[in-house]
């Protein structure tokens, strides 16, 4: 069964014998390569939609791995047990993966390690994420089709971070690799379209746009 780029470095920063629960699993094909690659992980595959649950029920009897991948139906957190010691969340906007670790602060304290690939509001998952008590272990860029993205392992404990380290990621700015660079190009232009497009009268977001640009073409240049 064929895996995209992005599921499959987030599989690979999976650590052995590890309980990982993956929320919003959707067809359960990073599950899949999970118990594929490694025989000494216990995989739960949750979503909050019986749509994609059955979808994945059957990709997983079609690979005969009934008895290696558990399905749960539920919304975030609300499917995680005390066995789980790694969480995955992956191509959810970033607000919703804060909102999935708000409704149950709780729980999200007690879990090891947070493995999340969030599709926007990095820097806000990133800022959160610190301020309940992980670190960032890793941070990772991949390059899957015509779009690049962040991956990041948090692990429980405390470190500080600058703000510039938040921004751009402090593993990421230290790297500075060639993907680190395609992707704040592509962000700067980004912001660049949208600073045209805002209003006159948005003072507040136009200066907090127009600080990003001048951040990101100082560490580009």
């Amino acid at each position: 069964m064929k895996i995209n780029e992005r599921l499959k470095l987030i599989g690979d920063l999976v650590e052995d014998k590890q309980t990982t629960l993956d929320i919003g699993c959707d067809h359960a094909l990073l599950d899949i390569y999970l118990v594929k690659k490694n025989k000494n992980i216990k995989v739960i595959a949750s979503d909050v939609k019986e749509g994609p649950l059955e979808q994945a029920r059957l990709n997983i009897k079609r690979e005969k791995l009934d008895n290696q991948i558990e399905l749960r139906l539920g919304n975030g957190l609300d499917t995680y047990t005390d066995d789980v010691n790694c969480v995955i969340i992956s191509g959810m906007g970033g607000l919703n993966i804060i909102g999935i670790l708000k409704n149950n602060l709780k729980i999200a304290k007690q879990i090891d390690t947070f493995i999340l690939s969030p599709n926007n509001y990095l820097e806000e998952v990133k800022r959160f994420c610190c301020k309940i008590g992980f670190y960032i272990e890793k941070e990772k860029l991949v390059k899957d089709k015509k779009f690049i993205y962040q991956v990041v392992v948090f692990k429980k404990g405390k470190k500080k971070y600058t703000n510039k380290e938040y921004f751009f990621g402090p593993i990421l700015l230290r790297e500075k690799n060639d993907l680190f660079f395609s992707y704040y190009e592509r962000e700067l232009k980004s912001r660049e379209i949208i600073l045209k497009l805002l209003p006159k009268n948005c003072f507040t977001k136009r200066l907090k746009i127009k600080k990003e640009i001048k951040t990101i073409e100082e560490e580009l240049h």
